[in-house]
């Protein structure tokens, strides 16, 4: 099931401030965390982690 776009452009902002990744609302992800971990990969959030 694809993210809400809203969503989506959200995370995609607050990922551009962060080095590690994170979700939605701002909070580190934990490695262990597969589903979040694939949804973040899935939808290309991957691709805006501060360098």
């Amino acid at each position: 099931m694809p993210l809400d776009s809203i969503i989506k452009k959200n995370w995609i902002e607050i990922q551009k401030k962060n080095t590690a990744p994170v979700n939605a609302i701002g909070v580190k992800i934990n490695p262990k965390d597969e589903k979040t971990m694939k949804v973040w990969r899935e939808e290309g959030i991957d691709q805006f982690v501060k360098r």
